[in-house]
């Protein structure tokens, strides 16, 4: 989901300018990232986000004017699927994580990554997939769906074979294609057949969807000590 000259043009967000102006010196070093823009608030990152087409916006959570989720929520749905949206959190601190997932942020970035962290998560998102590092995204996930007030799901799994059941369980705990493979004993091409037709039945974009999906659907509880 890179411009045509396969350069990932990405917008940064955040109210720290310390914290900003380092993630953005950080990406504009290599050659297949370009910050075109950068926001230092949610507000401001809508209207650059607007005018500048990003591929990519990395937006802090906590935010003043709008934080990050509602930016993320009217960035992507501006764009009309062409943006993606990357989201910096502090682990253990932010409380709508999982709104997050919801509002359509494609994955999350601790504060405190490391240079290739950061650059693997850019690309990562970029490309068009989900970022569920088991140690970020499944734990917060977990904790943030427990605290949800329970409601009827808008979706059952009845459609699902039960392989295909067993794969969202899966893609739930954070494993890859190849490790669900390894765990089914199966070939990749058919882990990749399976998520296929569950994404297409279930209507959903991508991993961090079907990570939503199975909490709700209570196909996975959160651990005590998530």
């Amino acid at each position: 989901m890179t411009g045509m000259t396969g350069v990932i043009r990405t917008l940064v967000a955040d109210d720290q300018a310390v914290v900003r102006t380092g993630f953005v010196n950080l990406l504009n070093t290599q050659d297949d990232i370009e910050v075109v823009t950068e926001a230092e608030d949610g507000a401001q990152a809508v209207a650059l986000a607007a005018e500048h087409r990003p591929d990519l916006v990395l937006l802090d959570i906590r935010m003043p004017h709008l934080n990050g989720i509602d930016a993320a929520r009217e960035i992507l749905a501006a764009s009309g699927g062409a943006t993606r949206a990357l989201m910096l959190t502090t682990f253990g601190l932010d409380e709508y994580v999982y709104e997050a997932l919801a509002a359509g942020a494609s994955g999350f970035l601790l504060k405190d990554c490391t240079f290739p962290e950061l650059l693997h998560a850019v690309r990562v998102v970029a490309a068009g997939n989900a970022l569920l590092a088991p140690e970020i995204t499944q734990r917060l996930v977990a904790e943030f769906a427990r605290q949800r007030s329970a409601v009827p799901p808008a979706r059952d799994i009845e459609g699902l074979t039960a392989r295909e059941a067993e794969v969202l369980v899966l893609i739930a705990q954070g494993l890859s294609n190849a490790e669900i493979a390894g765990r089914l004993t199966i070939t990749d091409h058919t882990v990749k057949t399976h998520i296929n037709r569950l994404f297409t039945k279930m209507e959903l974009r991508d991993r961090a969807q079907a990570v939503i999906l199975a909490y709700e659907m209570g196909l996975v509880r959160p651990s005590p000590t998530a």
